[in-house]
């Protein structure tokens, strides 16, 4: 039986969103991987379920491009909000995921804000395999001149560790990412962000992430940059976050949670073989 599926972006991070809410869809790794290979699949840097929730407006499960299920994704969150409240004819859905609930709000015409939660700071919970000042760390993860600064780390219902670069073109993103991302400090592998602060409020940002490698944006990498620059005092607690597909803005409210605004698109329609 064929399954129907939107492809949908969010800043060019690219999305297949299948409809599971009548019928369970259990995908195995490897339909995962086949799904979001851009070469003989429909691909995608993410593929994402839409299930029943008996407390929410849906619960959304997420698997990255490598087979991998995992907790949390902002740009795909801000879709799956978008088609609920497009649905609904509210201006609001609340959305159930394995990172915790999110509430997702109508901010203008396809433009959504996602409230992220508060962001796990303690090293147990980004979560790193011994203590360590998540603020910078004092470990050295890639001997390369373009990182001289200590990381820093956060969780944003996912696991990130945040350089800040001089010139974000020089940043070595494909030669470093992949080798941070299964660093030993990581027990769960982590998304790799490499943030250039040019003012007070705007962060220009590419992320290696964990499982898809470099994407147009990565909605929790902004939240995690933002947090990881205004605990450094880098910022403040609301910048415009640059990258590559487009302009994110992000607060770090003074409640301790973490607000994404930014737009959502749908590409096409299709039906899974």
């Amino acid at each position: 039986m064929s399954r129907p599926f939107l492809k949908m972006n969010g800043l060019g991070n690219d999305f297949v969103v299948v409809e599971a809410r009548s019928a369970p869809f259990a995908p195995t790794a490897a339909q995962v991987r086949a799904i979001a290979d851009r070469a003989g699949g429909i691909g995608c840097d993410q593929l994402i379920a839409i299930e029943p929730s008996p407390d929410a407006d849906a619960r959304v499960r997420f698997w990255n491009a490598d087979g991998e299920e995992v907790s949390a994704c902002g740009n795909g969150s801000r879709c799956v909000g978008w088609l609920l409240m497009q649905a609904s004819g509210l201006d609001v859905a609340v959305i159930e995921t394995r990172a915790g609930r999110l509430t997702a709000t109508r901010a203008g015409d396809r433009l959504v804000s996602v409230d992220m939660g508060e962001p796990g700071l303690d090293w147990t919970e980004i979560p790193l395999s011994h203590a360590h000042d998540t603020r910078a760390l004092d470990v050295t993860l890639h001997d390369h001149p373009a990182l001289a600064s200590p990381p820093g780390c956060v969780s944003m219902g996912n696991p990130h560790v945040v350089f800040f670069v001089d010139d974000l073109a020089d940043a070595p993103v494909r030669e470093v990412g992949p080798a941070v991302e299964r660093h030993p400090l990581f027990p769960e592998r982590v998304n790799v962000g490499f943030a250039q602060v040019k003012a007070r409020d705007r962060i220009a940002l590419k992320v290696w992430e964990r499982g898809a490698g470099v994407t147009q944006a990565c909605g929790t990498g902004a939240c995690a940059a933002l947090v990881a620059a205004a605990r450094r005092e880098l910022t403040g607690r609301a910048a415009t976050l640059e990258l590559t597909g487009g302009d994110l803005f992000i607060e770090w409210r003074d409640d301790g949670h973490v607000i994404m605004t930014g737009p959502a698109a749908v590409d096409f329609a299709g039906e899974l073989p």
